[in-house]
Order: structure tokens, then sequence, then C-alpha cells
């Protein structure tokens, strides 16, 4: 029969004594460990939510293209005044097609765009309406779920062909899986359109647009059929794409020198166009909400440190009371390493339940604002870990002392307290 080695039985009784001790002062122990509830609880749900504003925000960049830059017509500055750029019409296709001749550079897609109400038997929406050619999938990494996309013979043809965002195909032919929107004959702005296919679901961009609430129609078809063109071949962006991240800030100055020489802006005036890199509007985005979920999470460890603090405080406080305790397991045979040991198992026990409560609540809260604000959170296992680990670390740094102060005291002194 397998005999259990005293070593064994020991730390069971010291286990045993340490929940003794806990259950005969249960008002006590529960508002020690409620430090220790409220510190990992707070430090799961914030890393929770965090850390799905951080991936929210990657899912929107990765939706929007890599190396991107948008060219947008008009200048900044217009009679001292500031301007919306993209509204004076300073940009062309013959501008495109010279951007797209630069080093670096490996997608040009010109850009008009507008509103247009568009309507499928009953039913209407309002909604984007993109002009551009066919390089613009490429470049925004767009697919198609269904159907197929205009090609440039469309672009030159002015086709009145379309691809339908799916949130417009939702408001216009309804949930029904059954009902092929291919093929489909629409009015956009009185116009008709077939509908060629519809786009992968891109979500929302980081302002919070719906990217899906787009028709996509040739450059030429918007131009002439749809939102007319007081000056022919004139757009309103210019999207790029550059190769990779290397030669991005190479591209972006060649961008401008070129389109500064098109355009006959003579040095030190206002350009009429601007250059805006979405790639580093986009890293930035990240780092900052990266940052944010860090701080949430280091704000929320502040109460798991109090949370130690009360821990300290209250086993002090059981040594004081338990000092005749301690003198009479000394002198009868205790070494100053069994003392040490008892009293940091329950400063360990406090933490570790406490941590497992807070472990629970912590992910119920995030659960809970996720169903009823509908953001985005990631429960991940290494914020949990990450949690427990800390919050068991510091019911080990904070039990150590009241333990030592216990495991040295005098054991006569120890006997003769009252």
């Amino acid at each position: 029969m397998h005999q259990v080695s005293p070593e064994v039985s020991m730390f069971s009784a010291m286990l045993g004594e340490a929940w003794h001790a806990m259950g005969a002062n249960r008002l006590r122990t529960f508002l020690t460990m409620l430090g220790m509830v409220i510190g990992v609880g707070a430090v799961v749900l914030m890393m929770a939510i965090g850390q799905g504003a951080e991936a929210s925000v990657k899912r929107s960049i990765s939706a929007m293209g890599s190396h991107l830059f948008v060219v947008l017509s008009g200048p900044p500055r217009m009679g001292g005044a500031r301007t919306a750029t993209g509204n004076a019409p300073s940009l062309n296709v013959r501008d495109a097609n010279a951007i797209g001749e630069l080093y670096g550079v490996v997608g040009v897609a010109p850009v008009t765009m507008g509103k247009g109400q568009v309507v499928y038997a009953s039913n209407n929406w309002n909604t984007d309406i993109i002009g551009t050619t066919a390089e613009y999938m490429d470049i925004r990494g767009w697919g198609l779920s269904a159907g197929y996309p205009f090609s440039a013979s469309d672009t030159r043809s002015a086709t009145r062909v379309a691809l339908l965002g799916r949130t417009v195909v939702q408001n216009l032919f309804g949930e029904d899986e059954d009902v092929d929107p291919i093929g489909k004959k629409i009015r956009i702005n009185q116009r008709p359109f077939v509908v060629l296919g519809v786009l992968d679901s891109k979500g929302q961009t980081l302002d919070g647009r719906d990217q899906d609430d787009t028709i996509i129609v040739p450059l030429t078809t918007a131009q002439r059929k749809l939102f007319g063109n007081q000056l022919p071949g004139t757009v309103r962006q210019i999207m790029v794409q550059a190769e990779s991240d290397n030669v991005m800030s190479m591209v972006e100055e060649a961008l401008n020198s070129l389109l500064n020489q098109r355009h006959n802006i003579r040095e030190g005036a206002d350009s009429d166009f601007s250059v805006r890199n979405l790639t580093a509007i986009a890293n930035s985005a990240a780092e900052t909400a990266r940052t944010m979920s860090l701080l949430l999470g280091a704000i929320a460890s502040v109460s798991l440190l109090v949370g130690g603090i009360g821990i300290m405080n209250i086993m002090l406080v059981s040594v004081t009371e338990r000092t005749r305790e301690i003198g009479i397991r000394m002198a009868i045979g205790a070494r100053e390493t069994d003392i040490l040991m008892q009293f940091l198992l329950e400063a360990i026990m406090i933490s570790i339940v406490g941590c497992l409560i807070g472990i629970v609540i912590g992910v119920t809260g995030a659960v809970l604002v996720s169903v009823f604000t509908q953001a985005e959170v990631i429960i991940s296992s290494a914020s949990v870990l990450i949690a427990f680990s800390v919050a068991a670390s510091i019911g080990v740094f904070f039990g150590f002392y009241p333990a030592r102060k216990a495991a040295r005291l005098n054991p006569i002194e120890a006997l003769r307290y009252q």
C-alpha cells in the first residue's frame, strides 16, 4: 500500500489549517478578498474591451487596403479660408495615367463619387455611388461574393453596370437568399443599370462609415450619366497603391513633385491638390488603440495593488490576534519555516480564491458589455492567465511580510502575549 510522505502530509495539514482560518472569520476573509475580486475582474474586463477595440481597428485597416495614398482635388485653402478637399475639380484622368508611370506605384484608380437614389421594384435606398476604373477593386483588395467585376471596356463604353455593396443588396432585395441580384435591373437616379456583382462585406471604416453601403460603377458612366461633369475628365480623387512600405515616402514625394509640375504650381505656392498617406493614418489609429488597450489594463491593475495591500493589512492583524497560538506551536516543535509557510498559504489561498471569483465576474461583465452595447470584446486566455498570475504573485508578495513577522516571533514572548 502506497504511504504518503511526511512532507505531503504536513502540507495537506497546513492547507486544512489555512482553510479553517479563512472560514473562522468569513466576513473578514470576504472583505479581504474583495479588493482582489474587483482588481482581477476589472483587469479582465478592461483588457477584453481594449483588445476588442484594437481588433476592430486592425480589421478596418485590413479592409481599407495596403500601402495606399489618396490624392484629393482642390486646394487646402482658397482666398485665405480653409476649404473641403475633393470639391474643386483640379485632378483629371490624365493625372492618374501619369501617376501610374511613377517608380514604386503598382496601382492607380481615379474616382468620382456622389449620392444616388436606387430603386428596385417597390424598394428604394439612398446610398454612395463610386465611379472608378476596374483597377479600384484590386487596389482596395475588394473581392466579390457573387457575379463578376466590370472591365476596362465597360469604362471605355460608359456601360450602365453596377456592383452592389452588401447593405444595398439587403435594402433592395431583402434578406431572402433565394433572390439572386445578379442580372437584375435597378434604377440609379432614374437611369437603368444591370447588377453585375455583389461586393464582399468590408464593414465600417475607422471613422464609422459603412463601406458596404456603396455602389461601384464605371468612371465614365458616373461622369456622363449620373452626376454630370462640367470639365470632362476631371475626378474628385485618385487612389494610389505603392509597391511596399519601403517606397512609401519616395512615392509620396514623387506624387507631389509630379502633380505640381503638371499643374504648373510655382515653388512656394499652395498646391491645388493634397496627398494623404492612408497607411500612415491607419497605423497611427492602430497604435492609439494598442496604447489604449495597455492603458486600460494598467489602470485596472492599480486595484490589484490595492487588493494586495488589503491582504497584507488583514494578515498583520491575524498575526497579532494569533500570537499566543504561534508561541504554543513553536513550544511544541514548530520551525520558523513551518510558521512562515502556514501564514503564507493563508495569504495565497485568499488571493487565488478572490482571483477565481474576479475572473468569473470579469468574463461575465465582458459578455454583458458585448450584448448590451454591441461593442466587440475579446476575452483571451492570455489576459485571464496574466490577471491570475499577477494576482497570485501579489498574494505571495504582500503575504510574505506578515508571514515572516509571525515566523520570527520570540516563543517565550509569544506565550506571554495576552
